[in-house]
């Protein structure tokens, strides 16, 4: 695990989670990093070995987005998709998240919320969930290696990006 320290998850209150990292890049490529489709397909895919075929956004409140990931040696696939209830860029995202095959009753609503500071930023991410029961459920899963697998391509990226400017 890359992470140098600078990745939790816990849980807060009785339905959320909570998920916080630090990015060695400004607060606008992270952000585009999880708006445009082009890079999302490039480092939000969980554990090694999948892709995202299907990646679509239509970012503005009440828009919605659509992810598949496939898993490149036996051709499953997993989709989900939501509806954005709130965007203000460069900082804030609010959007619900529901699974195909679901493996939790309901659906969630994440919000994440993007601060920079000396060149850094800060992710926080807070899913609310239906239930305790299913916020318990979810944190018993290996989410964890999927997100660390994938912040650390997103840490990746944005080295590999360095000082340039995605919204040019």
């Amino acid at each position: 695990m890359k992470n140098s320290g600078t990745f939790t998850i816990t849980a807060r209150g009785h339905r959320e989670i909570v998920v916080t990292r630090v990015f060695d890049a400004p607060r606008r490529l992270v952000f585009d990093a999880y708006t445009k489709p082009e890079l999302i397909k490039r480092w939000l895919l969980g554990p090694d070995g999948w892709s995202m075929p299907v990646c679509e956004i239509d970012l503005r409140e009440g828009g919605k987005y659509r992810y598949v990931w496939k898993n490149d040696s036996d051709g499953r696939e997993m989709g989900m998709g939501g509806v954005y209830r709130e965007v203000a860029a460069p900082e804030r995202i609010v959007a619900t998240e529901k699974f195909d095959e679901a493996w939790y009753p309901g659906e969630a609503v994440g919000t994440i919320v993007l601060v920079e500071q000396d060149g850094r930023t800060t992710l926080t991410q807070t899913i609310l969930y239906d239930s305790p029961e299913t916020r318990d459920a979810v944190l018993k899963s290996p989410m964890q290696y999927g997100l660390t697998a994938s912040y650390d391509r997103l840490e990746k990226l944005s080295t590999s990006l360095g000082s340039e400017t995605l919204s040019a």
